[in-house]
């Protein structure tokens, strides 16, 4: 843990089942590798996670069963570690390969920015050789100018005990990569001979292991999981299917058929999914089915409840010769568990909660390495104090304790051009400009990229009738909710903060899913408790036994797709004649047709920038920070984390 992180107080429930074959899955880093330093449910660093995987193969090998590491994806943009370097990653990329995965693949977040792309090519795709597999992304090679694979095709590969495994890697369908990569259609992907040999494969295949920045419900619409397990269960319809999923950024477990399933295990290191099976049919195999003195999978490949209202159909694609789902003659059973990301869970799991002899010297040394990196990259210079926690969903939009009540408060008081400080002015930003919650306590200078690490300017129209300017907020809140985030690199295009320097669903559609709920001291180790705290509350296709620490359900509520603040107002409250329109150049498309949509006819050359461009919406909250909240400083008070009592 770093130094100023705290652990959890909630043990796990229970053991953790171990069967022939067990994965422990991560997906959705997002650079949060020093953990999540004012929340006790995910207070691990990527180092207490290295010694974890440690014990946990050690523990493997005792059993005499065979355990893989995987992970689905999206490494950088969300974590001031992985977004305060040129490029995003650059470093924090290094602490992350500290993990000797057995399978990884590609996330959009590495191809959106051709630099980041070439550095996933040239560097991190290296470290892990044909353990990384990009079964549908390519690259143009610099050195050949032709397209080539970012990673292996596909990896077939025999386990310590064993078992003959084929494994693919599949992104889904993205668009929005730069143009010196390539996303192959996954359902063109499975016509193609490479593709169709590795499946019918020359030597013996025991379990497919299907891996993807995907969504692993195939009934979500960006999922292409649905195509690649009917072309493999048409081709093999006895081989065992096991799939690993991301994007997302929820929890969920999937039943294809009686034989194969799939795991999605969150996001930002608040998750770590866990699932173990036994029954697959393999004379090769040398080791133990059922692992004696720890508890073993016992789970049928059997929908047990229906998704909770407002979730996504559980319904799957047809598929020719496809076991019944809801049959039980195989002989396979598993197991699944998502794990809370932080040091009491770890060493509950690997040692039975002796978490004094849990260190051992390459986590200890990756944890030095992640302080050494936040001191360098300044990642801990203090902007103030946040007196409370502001949540995205947690709290009905306009209450105590909702982000945007704070933001409109931050925009009317720092948005401010010099010049015209007198002139009235309405302020729009979109909410999905916000990438996460605001915890109470010290508003660092990571909690500027945690909380919002897109690079958005202010722009204005100068002067526009109050009833024309009033009018906008309404219609770009009532039109249809298509608008995603296309990132570009001048989104993620930070600079380093000197010594003395102090694609994104919107908000409004995630909170409206109830399945895609985000969750719902020096090393300070408190006294354990059996009370239960805010967080994850998961059900899924094996029903609602899945969260390793129990959790009081977190509250969602849906927020509005665009806020509005305005400042400089009459102070007799009247409202004014003109004012000052502004708004994100990332939004403007959507002001101007909101305006021509009433018979205002302003245009692109009406627009120009209010604030220099450098003032984004990366630095409003710091500049807030420094004016408001410099009670305490430098020592904040702490709060327990989203959902919590301030």
């Amino acid at each position: 843990m770093q130094p100023d992180a705290e652990n959890a107080t909630v043990q796990p429930r229970a053991p953790l089942a171990w069967g022939e074959l067990n994965f422990l899955h991560t997906t959705d880093t997002h650079g949060w590798l020093e953990g999540h330093i004012k929340e006790q449910n995910y207070g691990a660093d990527w180092g207490d996670y290295v010694s974890f995987t440690r014990h946990m193969r050690h523990k493997a090998g005792n059993l005499g069963v065979d355990l893989l590491l995987v992970d689905t994806g999206d490494l950088h943009d969300g974590a001031g570690l992985s977004d305060a370097t040129s490029p995003n990653g650059r470093l924090s990329n290094l602490v992350f390969e500290n993990v000797d995965y057995d399978l990884l693949t590609i996330g959009n977040h590495e191809l959106y920015v051709s630099d980041i792309a070439f550095e996933t090519f040239n560097q991190f795709s290296k470290v892990y050789g044909e353990r990384y597999i990009t079964s549908n992304v390519q690259i143009i090679n610099p050195a050949t100018g032709n397209f080539e694979y970012i990673g292996s095709k596909y990896r077939y590969f025999t386990t310590n005990h064993g078992l003959r495994i084929m494994a693919f890697g599949v992104l889904f369908d993205f668009t929005g990569n730069s143009n010196v990569s390539k996303v192959i259609k996954t359902a063109d992907l499975v016509k193609e001979s490479w593709f169709l040999n590795a499946v019918n494969y020359k030597e013996p295949i025991d379990l497919f292991v299907v891996i993807g920045h995907n969504p692993i419900r195939p009934t979500v619409s960006s999922s292409t999981f649905g195509t690649l397990y009917k072309t493999i269960r048409g081709i093999r319809p006895d081989v065992p299917i096991q799939g690993f999923g991301g994007h997302s950024h929820i929890r969920d477990f999937v039943v294809f058929d009686e034989m194969s399933t799939g795991l999605e295990s969150g996001r930002y290191c608040e998750t770590l999914g866990w699932v173990s099976m036994s029954g697959i049919t393999s004379k090769n195999f040398t080791g133990n089915m059922n692992p004696r003195g720890v508890p073993n999978p016992t789970t049928k490949a059997v929908k047990k409840a229906p998704k909770a209202t407002g979730t996504a159909s559980v319904g799957l694609p047809s598929a020719t010769n496809t076991p019944k789902a809801n049959a039980s003659s195989s002989s396979m059973v598993y197991s699944r568990r998502y794990l809370d990301w932080n040091r009491l869970t770890f060493a509950y799991h690997a040692l039975g909660s002796q978490d004094n002899t849990f260190d051992n010297h390459s986590g200890e040394r990756v944890t030095a390495d992640i302080t050494k990196l936040r001191k360098e990259l300044n990642l801990t210079t203090l902007f103030g104090c946040a007196p409370e926690t502001y949540c995205q969903s947690c709290k009905p939009f306009g209450a105590d304790g909702n982000i945007f009540g704070l933001l409109k408060t931050a925009l009317s008081t720092v948005v401010v051009n010099a010049s015209r400080a007198d002139t009235p002015r309405l302020i729009l930003i979109n909410t999905g400009s916000i990438r996460f919650d605001l915890v109470k306590g010290p508003f660092t200078y990571d909690d500027s990229f945690i909380v919002s690490p897109f690079k958005d300017a202010f722009q204005f129209i100068p002067n526009v009738p109050y009833t024309t300017a009033s009018r906008v907020l309404d219609i770009i809140n009532n039109a249809p909710d298509t608008k995603k985030r296309d990132l570009s690199s001048s989104d993620f295009d930070f600079t380093a903060l000197t010594a003395d320097g102090c694609v994104d669903p919107t908000i409004g559609s995630i909170a409206s899913h109830d399945s895609l709920k985000a969750r719902s001291n020096h090393g300070i180790t408190r006294r354990q408790t059996s009370k239960i705290t805010p967080g994850y509350v998961t059900q899924d296709d094996f029903g609602s036994d899945g969260d390793d620490t129990p959790h009081s359900k977190i509250p969602n509520f849906r927020q509005p797709q665009y806020i509005q603040a305005n400042a400089s107002f009459p102070a007799d409250k009247t409202v004014p004649k003109s004012v000052d329109l502004v708004f994100l150049d990332y939004i403007a498309p959507d002001v101007l047709s909101a305006l021509k949509g009433i018979g205002a006819s302003y245009t692109t050359a009406d627009v120009s920038y209010y604030l220099p461009e450098s003032f984004t919406t990366n630095s409003y909250l710091p500049a807030y920070a420094k004016v408001a909240w410099q009670a305490n400083v430098p020592n904040c008070p702490v709060g327990t984390g989203v959902g919590g009592a301030n």
